[in-house]
């Protein structure tokens, strides 16, 4: 059965803290089983649909976490070649033992030239650069002895999220990940997408695609075909985004509803 997950709408500085809990609460009384949180640090513009993630999303899940039992929380995703691998690491491990082994660490590449400029980061060097993290912390994870303690070691596996469609995204899962995250592909691209990824390795890779569904009744039946046939195609998951935080409860608990009635 495929997992449906919610992207929290983490886009207004003005929205009260305790939506964000509301929401992770009710995602996980729905059966919703991750709830996804952005990442940004100084995007170039204002913070909405297209850059997201207004609060810090390791702190926010470690907030989010204390609240809630059972739902995971990753970061989708964290741009990984702005931020040092060893706190990012210490981060990640710290969370996922104080809440009970429920973090994903989700990572991508970035996209805004203008954020890396912002921050002081070579933004034509991310790519090799989120490779030597991603083997830095994978390096920590497992115990390898990098100068120095690394503690807490995850006690069970902390999974890491790689996100993107390109061919080095795809490479980066296959060697790094224990999940991905596709963005714009039909149920005929993601399929060609996950077959890409089973060639170049024998580990298992759960496999999923985000989606938006922005509240419109009369475009809610696409949304629930496309994630169908998303399903049909391999899909192991489903991450939906619903929009402006005012409305993402009902959204989320409307598609619930419909998605369910249509694989039942």
């Amino acid at each position: 059965m495929v997992e449906l997950q919610v992207v929290l709408p983490d886009e207004s500085a003005t929205m009260p803290p305790e939506r964000l809990v509301e929401l992770a609460v009710a995602a996980e009384e729905l059966g919703y089983g991750t709830a996804w949180l952005p990442d940004h640090i100084l995007p170039p513009g204002e913070f909405g649909s297209e850059y997201g993630g207004v609060y810090e999303p390791l702190v926010t899940i470690g907030y989010l976490a204390a609240r809630t039992t059972r739902i995971r929380f990753g970061t989708s995703v964290m741009i990984l070649p702005l931020r040092n691998p060893y706190v990012v690491a210490k981060q990640a491990a710290t969370l996922h033992r104080l809440s009970g082994e429920r973090l994903v660490l989700g990572v991508g590449v970035g996209w805004t030239e203008q954020e890396f400029a912002a921050v002081g980061a070579p933004f034509r060097e991310r790519g090799r650069r989120t490779d030597e993290s991603l083997e830095i912390i994978r390096g920590l994870f497992a115990g390898e002895d990098r100068g120095g303690v690394f503690e807490p070691k995850p006690r069970a596996p902390l999974p890491i999220m790689i996100g993107g469609d390109s061919a080095s995204a795809l490479r980066r899962v296959a060697r790094f990940g224990d999940e991905w995250q596709g963005l714009g592909l039909d149920s005929s691209s993601f399929r060609a997408a996950v077959a890409k990824i089973r060639a170049q390795t024998d580990r298992q890779v759960k496999v999923g695609r985000r989606l938006h569904w922005s509240g419109a009744a009369s475009e809610l039946d696409a949304v629930v075909r496309q994630g169908t046939e998303l399903t049909e195609a391999g899909a192991d998951s489903l991450a939906v985004s619903f929009g402006d935080h005012n409305q993402t409860l009902d959204r989320m608990t409307r598609f619930h509803d419909a998605f369910g009635l249509a694989v039942e």
